[in-house]
């Protein structure tokens, strides 16, 4: 079992340059190729922020329709304000990329500048946000779905697990498969948006009001004056459209080589398109002079204006259905490289850490569907029961990071390092005010959930790491431990019946101990007793070589008269080392399986649960089917019964 893993070592590293004497072998290139191009990580990590644009502007929309048809024109400069600090961002992300390519983010800039128990409360805030992504992603994009055909409503939970499996069934295949699946969807959206905004830019009125036509407008009747509190409210709102920017600097280790430098472009590249995407929205909206209505969204009445009510709007539409619902993937590329690294630090169970096939880390991916699935059924599929949990843990990610590359530039004094620790305050700052603001404002609403949520995880996360901690003292790890030596060896075998099976388990038994025992658990009615009578007699007449100990079972228990026996060969021998030899049938077919009686898996568990006896199981593998030979009948039904 390998315990910690410093991390901090690498970080900072720098990739080696592509030169011949660094051309990777053929192991190596095999694994390069289920990594992330730039494109393919575009398509794969950026997801989240892409389908935020859905969502972005409507918030702040939303917030300023308090004060009226006047609130509604500071949309534009609340966006420049959320845009300055995504550019700010994407700086940042892009230097954290650079100085910590083994992934991990924020986790990795609070562990090595903030100290541990900062970066567990950083690591649980991203872990919250992965996951409340996935629902909220899955169920905004169901919500799409139902809204265009209503007859579908009643079945929405069913759907956004149905859209869940698909989507943890694809990352299964790896990372770079998903990329492919979701490169095509991505594309369509990003090009439908900038053509909406494009042609949107040459009309000085809408082209239609059809999409808004018989809805009821939510602007307040009573509008409050626009104060910083309001346009507080409305950037802290915006800044949902955010959520996302810290997925590519999570899962570096993802990218092909070069790595880092992968990462950073799509980086720039997920900033620059988010950015150009929500400030053409919101010109937009002020230029087609657009209000929130109820049961349509603003995103809808801008392509309704920019395109018309016609096959555009309907692809625009679909586009950002399709994009909602895939949006989940950017957590199954982001959060289970994240456990990976805490699983490293012994923060989260060692399984998390290993990868299968395709570089997937497959167990992270399965708890994060397992555990999404539960808030879907939770909600019921409902959007507006998640919303409200949602973003919180990234800001608080975001805060953390800003301070930990303020502390990184002040330790390197790098050139201009002055300048970019003031960035990286600037944004901290922003960031830290925006998850104050979001938490007050939504508390009542489930926020509450996420501020009982957080120490919960990072309690959770200590009891783990001492735990291990626990495990490498008893195992002494880290110290150079005893010769081995030569013990006596007892081998203890459970037998049922006489047949191939017995004697095969016997062979090995023989050949693998100094002394073997063969043991019967013999059952206290009279078929029991008639049982243990006929295997007494035919022993006798085999005469393997090996004495048969009788064991009665008082309860008709199977693996407790063997512990009692295991047990007491142990008291009585300290010194030898007892191993339980259990043999097994492994059937030709699979389906087979359900034939067994599994008394080897009940003995097996007794064993290890109640001594600390070494447990062999020996699988006799059953081939193809035959036609029995003749005068072999009885055997036949021997080797079934064992």
């Amino acid at each position: 079992m390998s315990m910690v893993a410093n991390t901090d070592e690498r970080a900072g590293r720098e990739e080696p340059p592509d030169t011949e004497a660094a051309r990777p072998t053929t192991e190596e290139a095999a694994e390069e190729r289920h990594r992330l191009t730039a494109a393919q990580g575009l398509a794969a990590l950026s997801l989240d922020a892409m389908a935020s644009v859905a969502y972005g502007p409507e918030a702040i929309v939303l917030v300023l329709a308090a004060a009226g048809a006047h609130g509604l024109g500071f949309t534009l400069p609340v966006t420049l304000a959320i845009a300055a600090l995504l550019a700010v961002l994407v700086a940042s992300y892009r230097q954290v990329i650079a100085a910590f390519p083994d992934g991990g983010g924020s986790y990795a800039v609070a562990k090595r500048h903030l100290g541990r128990r900062t970066s567990l409360v950083t690591a649980a805030s991203l872990v919250l946000d992965y996951v409340l992504n996935v629902a909220v992603s899955v169920t905004a994009g169901v919500a799409a779905l139902t809204s265009a055909f209503p007859s579908l409503y009643g079945q929405r939970l069913w759907l956004c697990l149905a859209v869940l499996v698909v989507v943890t069934a694809v990352n299964l295949r790896g990372i770079v498969e998903s990329a492919k699946w979701f490169m095509v969807p991505t594309a369509v959206f990003v090009g439908s948006i900038l053509a909406l905004v494009a042609v949107g830019l040459f009309r000085s009125a809408p082209v239609s009001t059809e999409a808004a036509a018989g809805h009821a407008s939510v602007l307040a009747d009573n509008a409050t004056t626009v104060g910083a509190l309001l346009l507080l409210k409305a950037f802290a709102a915006g800044c949902s459209a955010l959520t996302g920017v810290e997925a590519v600097a999570n899962a570096v280790p993802s990218f092909r080589a070069p790595r880092a430098k992968r990462a950073q472009r799509t980086e720039v590249a997920l900033g620059a398109l988010l950015g150009v995407m929500l400030i053409g929205l919101s010109v937009l909206i002020g230029r087609f002079h657009l209000q929130p209505v109820e049961g349509v969204t603003v995103l809808a009445q801008l392509a309704d204006a920019s395109l018309g009510h016609n096959w555009a709007f309907y692809v625009v539409q679909f586009a950002t259905m399709v994009l909602l619902a895939l949006a989940a993937n950017t957590s199954f590329g982001g959060l289970p490289v994240l456990m990976g690294l805490l699983a490293r630090d012994n923060y989260l169970p060692h399984v998390f850490g290993l990868k299968a096939d395709r570089q997937v880390h497959r167990h992270g991916v399965l708890a994060l569907a397992a555990v999404s699935a539960l808030l879907l059924i939770f909600s019921g599929g409902d959007v507006n029961t998640l919303v409200p949990l949602f973003a919180i843990g990234v800001f608080v990610g975001f805060t953390i990071c800003q301070v930990g590359m303020v502390r990184h530039w002040r330790l390197e004094r790098s050139p201009k390092w002055r300048g970019k620790a003031l960035l990286n305050g600037f944004g901290a700052v922003l960031t830290g005010v925006s998850a104050v603001v979001v938490t007050a404002t939504k508390f009542t609403e489930g926020a509450w959930l996420i501020v009982l949520a957080l120490p919960l995880l990072v309690l959770a996360f200590e009891a783990v790491h001492r735990a291990y901690g626990r495990i490498g003292e008893r195992l002494e790890l880290g110290r150079v431990p005893e010769a081995p030596r030569r013990c006596h060896s007892l081998v203890v075998v459970p037998v049922s019946s006489l047949s191939r099976l017995t004697s095969k388990a016997l062979t090995a038994a023989v050949s693998l101990g100094d002394e073997v025992v063969a043991v019967t658990v013999t059952q206290p009615d009279a078929e029991g007793r008639r049982a243990a009578e006929s295997l007494r007699r035919d022993w006798e007449l085999w005469n393997p070589g090996v004495d048969l100990v009788e064991l009665p079972a008082p309860h008709r228990a199977l693996g407790a008269p063997i512990v009692s026996y295991v047990r007491d060969l142990a008291d009585r021998h300290p010194d030898n080392r007892v191993t339980v030899l259990i043999p097994e049938v492994e059937p030709a077919h699979v389906w087979q399986r359900l034939l067994q009686n599994q008394r080897g898996a009940v003995v097996a568990h007794a064993v290890r649960r109640d001594t600390d006896a070494v447990i062999c199981r020996l699988r006799f593998r059953l081939g193809p089917d035959r036609a029995p030979a003749r005068g072999t009948g009885k055997a036949g039904k021997s080797a079934t019964r064992g």
